[in-house]
């Protein structure tokens, strides 16, 4: 503890970073000169104290010897007493210093960024600052994606006052976004990925790749993966394979609405409706058509397959075909939109949890009762109870729409944002309903999930990316299947439901195991 200090201490004014090898010597010299007197001074009154109260001597009687080391040691204590204080103040300047340095060093960053800016440059920034030219149109004028994004970042930071210091702006092909997936970039966010598995699914082994920022996400799904995996596998089916698109369109009366349903529902018309609906794309297949009447207002919900892409695009156009083909036939109908959201998309709705939307897959898997107590260390009695009361009982009690699970979102978002689907269809995509059964005489457990509506691509969109393509081609999917259209975007809808299927079964056991979430 005393070395501690002794080298902790120096003299005033005199700091090692400061001093020269010569000086710094001096100032060791005279601190081990002072701690020698403090210290020697301080044990002999300890030892003087000692002896005057074994041999019943008054304290208070002093010889000179005992005075000159008593005023001796108290000026010790005033001079390390005002030393430490303004050693204290000395260590407060140095780091208002080194913060003013670290103020200056960011200060000469922005300068620095600035003075790479040509002439060129500034003209231009200061157009979009002043308003002159719009930010959405640099793409355009320089023909340069990234130089714009970079041009538009100064700006933004003019603008704002505000520095962008730490979204990185390097090291992303902006050519690859441009009017497809992000206008007026000014920059990319990290998000780090992660990987769950093996996952052993129909047969095959998988890695699945999560991108989160979410600590033990992946853990804890890659445990419920080793569970499955040790167990025999999962095995995955898909129910159905449609993308979905419902315009609204009005007349003036409802019974002239209800001409409109009874005409497209009626199957003598579906094939002359679907070759109208397939021209515009070799992959859009019109499936079924689907009416609701509100009044005088027409739902009509068209389903489609899309081969390997999330498929909205393609649905959009092959019903914009057959509104401008039903226009002749029926020239009072008012189209009001082309999505009247009885489709319905990046919302939570009973249609999609009913007849579904997307793909439609129910995954499975029977875990032996020794895996249940050694990797998810818990019991089969246990999870069946806690899936019944939470999964089930406790949602309905919510009034939950297809949120019949516990935590399926947590892992749709991740694979989503890794393979380059879009974020927000993670609400209909994440209704699933876990179910838990005791099999095998008790002593084993079943698991399922069912999710009626993963909406999914392994083409277009953010599919493209380098870093999302890399994710999808380590689960095998990337780009459109040649051989088999369509395989590819099944089977990463299979892959995603497997991975809810490891994450339910993880987060679970933890809860019946008595871990707080």
């Amino acid at each position: 503890m005393i070395s501690c200090l002794v080298n902790h201490l120096h003299f005033p004014y005199h700091k090692p970073h400061r001093a020269t090898a010569a000086a710094k010597t001096v100032v060791d010299a005279q601190n081990g000169v002072f701690f020698t007197v403090f210290f020697t001074i301080a044990y002999y009154l300890i030892t003087r104290w000692r002896q005057k109260i074994r041999n019943s001597t008054p304290i208070h009687v002093l010889t000179m010897l005992e005075m000159a080391a008593i005023i001796t040691f108290v000026a010790c204590c005033i001079y390390l007493l005002v030393y430490l204080g303004t050693h204290f103040l000395d260590d407060e300047e140095e780091e208002t210093s080194n913060c003013d340095a670290k103020s200056s060093l960011v200060f000469k960053q922005v300068v620095n960024q600035e003075e790479t800016v040509t002439k060129e440059d500034e003209a231009l920034i200061q157009a979009v600052v002043a308003g002159k030219i719009p930010s959405y149109s640099l793409e355009t004028k320089l023909g340069d994606c990234k130089h714009a994004a970079f041009i538009r970042r100064v700006a933004l930071e003019r603008i704002t006052r505000k520095s962008l210091d730490g979204l990185p702006l390097e090291g992303f092909d902006y050519e690859s976004i441009l009017g497809q997936c992000c206008e007026m970039p000014v920059g990319y966010v990290l998000i780090p990925v992660g990987i769950a598995g093996p996952m052993l699914l129909d047969g095959k082994e998988l890695y699945v790749p999560m991108a989160t920022t979410e600590g033990c996400l992946v853990a804890s799904t890659n445990r419920g993966c080793k569970a499955i995996y040790v167990s025999g596998g999962a095995t995955s089916v898909l129910l159905k394979d449609g993308m979905t698109r419902a315009p609204v369109v009005r007349f003036g009366t409802a019974k002239r609405a209800a001409e409109l349903k009874f005409f497209l529902e009626d199957p003598l018309n579906f094939d002359t409706l679907s070759s109208v609906f397939n021209k515009s794309s070799r992959f859009g297949r019109l499936q079924t058509i689907r009416c609701a009447i509100a009044g005088k207002n027409l739902y009509i919900r068209f389903t489609c397959s899309t081969g390997d892409a999330m498929g909205m695009n393609m649905v959009s156009k092959g019903v914009q075909n057959v509104l401008d083909y039903l226009q002749a036939y029926f020239p009072d109908m008012d189209v009001i939109g082309i999505s009247g959201n009885y489709c319905s998309d990046k919302k939570a709705a009973a249609v999609n949890w009913i007849e579904g939307r997307g793909k439609s897959v129910v995954c499975e898997a029977i875990l032996k009762e020794q895996v249940v107590k050694n990797v998810l260390k818990t019991t089969v009695a246990s999870l069946v109870e806690l899936n019944m009361l939470k999964n089930l009982t406790g949602s309905a009690m919510a009034g939950a729409l297809g949120g019949f699970n516990a935590h399926a979102s947590n892992i749709v978002s991740a694979v989503y944002i890794a393979t380059g689907q879009d974020p927000a269809q993670n609400i209909e995509s994440s209704h699933c309903m876990t179910m838990m059964e005791a099999v095998n005489e008790g002593k084993d457990l079943h698991v399922s999930v069912t999710m009626p509506s993963i909406e999914v691509g392994t083409v277009g969109g953010g599919t493209q990316l380098a870093s999302q393509s890399a994710c999808l081609n380590l689960l095998g999917v990337k780009g459109a299947n040649k051989e088999s259209a369509g395989s590819n975007a099944r089977q990463l809808a299979k892959v995603v439901a497997a991975a809810v299927l490891a994450g339910e079964l993880s987060l679970m056991s933890a809860i019946a195991g008595g871990a707080t979430c």
